[in-house]
């Protein structure tokens, strides 16, 4: 199965990182969304009831980190789906003797593929003054909390790709993900929050994300346990999803 897995992940890499078209949206969009949050509402710092203490640039570094990981996995299903479009998935599906490695490997480059956004976002926001007041456990927590979000997002985008086998599925493999994102406390802590958004916040798991990770920087984070059973559990849920849509596009013949 290892073949299957890592040729699958090597060749969805290399065109991820060499495809201009596609390697320099999946680049320019975390860090356009840093640059306009930490830089361009970072007096939101000053609002009566922002106690952060790391400050606005390390609070939006933590939503655009679990922002990065989500979308690096669901624009690795969007490759998916056009793997199908060109026939290649066809054709790795009568070829490879081990089927489920083919999702795995597409998991490997949606992290791997996250990985080297991670490394940029993380340099450029060091550069720009993050204050950091974790230690190394801390941040070794952060970013694995945000590797499992990965998975979420590719499980997520695979299950619908390989289902629709078309790329004209992906505002439905987009579009879910990314209004959980910002229907969490994306500019302001959730206590300042007001109005029906909170209540949305209240209930949306990227909230409990976000309040641990950004306890990470910190250094003092809450719901530790909660957080990660609860992203172990979406994780499995949406592993159960995706292979299920592999049984589809098996059955489809694809």
């Amino acid at each position: 199965m290892w073949d299957v897995v890592s040729g699958v992940a090597w060749r969805t890499l290399k065109n991820a990182l060499l495809n201009p078209q596609i390697a320099i949206p999946t680049m320019l969009f975390p860090l356009f969304f840093f640059t306009a949050f930490a830089g361009g509402l970072s007096q939101l710092d000053k609002v009566p009831g922002f106690d952060y203490e790391p400050g606005y640039t390390a609070f939006q570094f933590v939503f655009v980190l679990l922002q990065s990981a989500a979308f690096s996995g669901v624009f690795t299903g969007f490759g998916l789906a056009r793997d199908f479009e060109g026939g290649f998935a066809k054709r790795l599906l009568l070829a490879a003797p081990h089927r489920s490695g083919i999702v795995l490997g597409y998991a490997l480059a949606a992290m791997c593929r996250w990985l080297v956004v991670a490394v940029v976002l993380t340099v450029v926001a060091l550069v720009a003054g993050m204050n950091i007041g974790g230690g190394v456990v801390d941040l070794i927590g952060l970013y694995v909390l945000a590797a499992l979000v990965n998975f979420c997002g590719f499980f997520w985008s695979g299950g619908i790709a390989m289902r629709f086998r078309t790329i004209q599925a992906a505002p439905l493999m987009q579009m879910p993900v990314f209004l959980v994102l910002f229907f969490a406390p994306v500019y302001v802590p959730q206590k300042l929050l007001e109005g029906w958004i909170e209540g949305v916040a209240s209930v949306n798991p990227v909230t409990y994300f976000l309040a641990t990770g950004r306890g990470f920087v910190a250094g003092d984070a809450p719901h530790v346990l909660g957080a990660f059973a609860l992203a172990i559990g979406l994780g499995v849920a949406f592993w159960t999803w995706a292979f299920l849509g592999l049984r589809k596009a098996e059955a489809a013949g694809a």
